[in-house]
């Protein structure tokens, strides 16, 4: 063993990308893993003992920026038309140094949680690490900042749309995030679809949270239309959308490189195998956000079962107690049996990397990034590690 090369063994590898491996070793060369095998380990291995070795995991999305909730904002079961006016409400006076504080604090948290990969939606100007303090021991999760582009009028929405072409054309790292359609005009939603295909970067959007949402864009009337004519945005030329105002926004969605639906609480059969026919397409569900909000069960299972690559992320927190994805997928180990769990470790790990075009990340293979997390098992068989992912703590690192 070189200075730069490394062996680890441990009782169970999970590489994600391929099935897990019962008694297995992983070689790492400076910054990349070049080997992982299974049997007698080198001869140099570091044995880690009764462990399972992952990969870092993937949060692909949350706002950052709500980081220094100590809870979440309004009570479980709030409505979201009812929520979306608490949140202006409570973050009206942050500044750029306080929402810089609490991205940092987010960070940080993360990090701990052993997330190495971020989908954050950056509500713009805000400050991201470039800077020193953003990191800790030379480590912080690599950020994918999608700009939060936002406006039902066309003055605010020339107003976001050019924060967001600075962004995109300074950032490396940028995507694209028109809000949401009760809260983003039609023309604006597609200007964003044009930058997203013409600079070629991943757009995030969050599309079908409620069935509030759908009597918006399907009427024109209801609970969200008061909520806005309350907030003094609501403009009646806006909506209705239409009769299926989600298949022509998964049909523009889908003109992009990468299309990442956020949350898709409330889509319907139609709308999945709509979804279905176009793999650059992912949806991103939340799972202990869906549960503070009370809605019924999400329709995961037949996403997946329709070949969609579904990623995890924690939303933030605002809607969640914290910002732990190992939480969110032990949610899903202990609440919905009706999901493989080899599934529920891919959507909190690859599908979230492969959704946002990071394929270093979130496994072990030869050529990915050598980010590991650890958690303590005895397990002989697969599925008492399953048993012991649902219950026991993740440890960043080896």
């Amino acid at each position: 063993m070189t200075d730069n090369t490394r062996a680890f063994a441990a009782r169970w590898i999970f590489p994600v990308s391929h099935p897990p491996i019962h008694g297995g070793w992983v070689r790492v060369d400076r910054q990349q893993i070049v080997e992982v095998g299974q049997g007698p380990p080198p001869a140099d291995a570091e044995d880690l003992g009764d462990v399972a070795l992952l990969p870092s995991l993937v949060n692909a999305h949350t706002h950052l920026e709500f980081s220094d909730c100590e809870t979440p904002i309004g009570e479980p079961g709030v409505a979201l038309y009812q929520w979306v006016g608490q949140v202006i409400a409570a973050r009206q006076s942050a500044t750029i140094d306080a929402k810089a504080a609490a991205i940092n604090k987010g960070l940080t948290e993360s990090l701990d949680a052993g997330v190495s990969l971020i989908g954050e939606i950056a509500t713009l100007p805000s400050e991201y690490p470039s800077h020193p303090r953003f990191s800790r021991h030379g480590q912080s999760p690599e950020l994918v900042t999608f700009a939060e582009t936002i406006g039902l009028s066309p003055q605010r929405g020339n107003e976001r749309f050019e924060l967001t072409e600075h962004h995109v054309h300074t950032q490396p790292s940028a995507g694209i995030s028109p809000h949401a359609p009760y809260s983003t005009s039609r023309p604006l939603i597609q200007r964003c679809v044009q930058l997203a295909c013409q600079s070629r970067r991943p757009l995030a959007m969050h599309v079908a949270e409620s069935p509030a949402e759908r009597e918006l864009l399907s009427s024109g009337s209801g609970p969200f239309a008061e909520t806005l004519k309350q907030l003094g945005v609501w403009d009646a030329s806006l909506f209705p959308w239409g009769a299926q105002p989600f298949a022509w926004l998964i049909d523009l969605l889908a003109k992009v490189p990468r299309g990442l639906l956020v949350h898709g609480n409330d889509f319907q059969r139609n709308e999945i195998e709509a979804i279905a026919k176009h793999p650059s397409l992912s949806v991103v569900y939340c799972p202990q956000t869906h549960h503070f909000f009370r809605y019924e069960p999400h329709p995961v299972a037949e996403m997946l079962d329709r070949g969609i690559r579904v990623a995890l992320g924690t939303d933030s927190r605002a809607s969640n107690p914290d910002l732990n994805l190992w939480r969110e997928i032990q949610f899903l180990l202990k609440h919905r049996p009706d999901i493989d769990p080899e599934q529920v470790l891919a959507m909190g790990t690859i599908n979230g990397a492969d959704a946002m075009g990071r394929i270093r990340h979130g496994r072990l293979q030869p050529g990915s990034l050598p980010l590991f997390n650890r958690v303590p098992t005895t397990a002989k068989t697969l599925q008492e590690v399953y048993q012991d992912f649902a219950e026991q703590p993740l440890r960043h690192g080896l």
